[in-house]
């Protein structure tokens, strides 16, 4: 097989750890009893950011997210037959003050300590979030604040009420809010000081207060996590002694390396290897995902997806059980936001299909044709975590858009760089300069927030939010602003109905598939959940 160079330095690093007896890369790993190791194949071109908020999108949260750090709320990753919920991680109980539901009281666990045995407690917590929302704070990490600012929309301010207690205001009545919670992570303040304020240097050392520590990191190549022995939370506590990540971002070079050995477990395995992914022994594991693979739309001045017969083309123009084929079944057909199995898919009048005929028609209206096409540019990652086959599905689609007279070029980048594009919109830097007009990323849309609020509520249009396209409407954001304060779970689930109607009606966006974010594991990985989630965890994996 052929191996980038990185790839390659990266999976026989993998391979020298003492496993399947190959010798030894360090005299820590040379003990009498041999060490129980993961070796574990990603699909990012780069280790996701260790200093507390992983870069590199939701997937990355399993990597260096849940690992090395905890958040305040947690998410229920131990099953596999519903979705998880909430449940307490560094907080044991939150709640609204029923005298002013801006306000939310997070009580903090007691006893936790950091890697480096610092203690946890509010004063923490409260450095914590001055390091990604106050720009004047000694500490304040750009980095880290550009991953997790556009998660936490509606936080306002925040005080400590005492060691173990921490009040977060938010702007408006936001009864989601807990949602957000889940992307806050907690890095030690102390370790900080001791590295002498240095966040590079936090970067080769972390300390948070997750079931793994960093023992090394080579970037571009891999990462070895090993287990926290005195974690918090004794359920949590990892089945193997080290977990290394391997960068592995081409599809059959991961599926390769799982069969040859070189890896025990892989994500996004390559479909066209599926079969000898199984004939090798190993198992290949999806499950229902919270997730879309779609076109965020530009909607400002000038932008030819202003005109919806042209949106409602795009999607018409795309057969989906053909990208699922392409795909290996590997998803499923998206016709919105959500599957329709979900509470909040409603009844939408513009039934997402495919219809050639129609999506000429309607670029005909709009005054272009196979032999007069509408040319605009759509930035596009070239892979990644939740990306799927990224260049083959683009490419796939770009040939169907051609035949009813949409001619698309693309901007291939970087994930990370597609992500910046993202949170910056289509009036930003990125999309102006490269006269961009839709951005493709797929995402996690496991609550209304992610799944609805961040995209098209008036408020969250970028760099605010992740409203990429500048949508605005009056209604729209009425009924959002009427599910935020409710507190009752059956309205709020009405009104996010409404909302995902109108969003399909008017061909927000271009909705292609649901990932079922698949896993292959070799023979002899045991104890792995495929949560219904982008959030997954390493700690049972044994």
């Amino acid at each position: 097989m052929t191996i980038p160079p990185f790839s390659r330095r990266a999976l026989m690093g993998a391979a020298a750890t003492g496993v399947a007896g190959l010798p030894s890369a360090s005299p820590a790993l040379a003990q009498a009893t041999p060490e129980r190791v993961i070796r574990y194949g990603i699909s990012m071109a780069d280790i996701p950011q260790t200093t507390g908020q992983p870069d590199r999108g939701a997937g990355a949260y399993q990597f260096t997210g849940y690992t090395l750090y905890d958040p305040l709320v947690a998410w229920e990753m131990d099953v596999a037959d519903r979705p998880g919920k909430l449940v307490p991680g560094l907080a044991t109980s939150w709640e609204a003050d029923p005298a002013d539901r801006r306000k939310w009281v997070f009580r903090l666990r007691e006893g936790v300590t950091f890697h480096d045995g610092s203690a946890f407690d509010a004063d923490a917590v409260i450095w914590n979030f001055e390091k990604v929302l106050n720009t004047q704070a000694p500490h304040f990490d750009n980095r880290q604040a550009a991953q997790v600012r556009p998660r936490l929309p509606s936080v306002a301010s925040y005080r400590k009420v005492d060691a173990q207690t921490v009040e977060v205001t938010t702007k408006a009545v936001d009864s989601f809010f807990p949602y957000q919670m889940l992307w806050f992570l907690i890095s030690s303040p102390a370790q900080y000081a001791k590295l002498s304020n240095s966040w590079d240097r936090f970067a080769s050392e972390p300390s948070g207060t997750g079931p793994f520590r960093l023992a090394r990191l080579t970037p571009r190549q891999s990462v070895e996590l090993v287990k926290n022995a005195t974690y918090w939370d004794p359920r949590r506590i990892p089945k193997v002694d080290r977990v290394i990540l391997v960068v592995a971002p081409e599809a059959t070079t991961r599926s390769n390396a799982l069969i040859s050995g070189q890896v025990d477990m892989i994500e996004t395995p390559a479909p066209d290897i599926v079969a000898r992914l199984r004939q090798s022994g190993a198992r290949i594991v999806e499950n229902v995902t919270p997730h879309v693979w779609n076109y965020h739309l530009s909607l400002l001045e000038g932008s030819p997806w202003r005109d919806i017969r042209l949106r409602k083309a795009a999607n018409l123009a795309i057969n989906r059980d053909e990208v699922v084929g392409l795909l290996n079944g590997l998803a499923k057909p998206a016709v919105g936001m959500v599957d329709p199995s979900s509470p909040w898919f409603g009844q939408p009048e513009f039934r997402i299909r495919t219809d050639m005929d129609e999506a000429r028609k309607l670029v005909r209206e709009a005054g272009y044709s196979p032999q007069n096409p509408l040319r605009t540019r759509f930035l596009v990652p070239s892979g990644g975590s939740g990306q799927m086959l990224s260049m083959p599905m683009n490419e796939y689609i770009q040939s169907a858009w051609r035949e009813v007279g949409i001619q698309v070029e693309f901007q291939v980048v970087e994930l990370e760089v597609s992500y910046t594009c993202w949170r910056q919109g289509a009036a930003g830097e990125i999309a102006r300069s490269g006269n961009i007009t839709a951005n493709n990323v797929a995402y996690v849309t496991s609550d209304p927030l992610y799944a609805f609020i961040r995209f098209f509520h008036s408020n969250q249009a970028a760099p605010t939010g992740v409203n990429w396209s500048h949508y605005r409407d009056a209604e729209m954001d009425r009924l959002i602003d009427s599910a935020q304060q409710s507190f009752d779970v059956a309205e709020q689930d009405a009104l996010m109905r409404k909302v995902h109607e109108k969003a399909v009606n008017e061909a927000l966006l271009v909705y292609v598939v649901h990932d079922t974010n698949p896993h292959a594991l070799g023979r002899n990985v045991r104890g792995y959940t495929q949560a219904q989630h982008w959030f997954q965890d390493l700690t049972t994996v044994s």
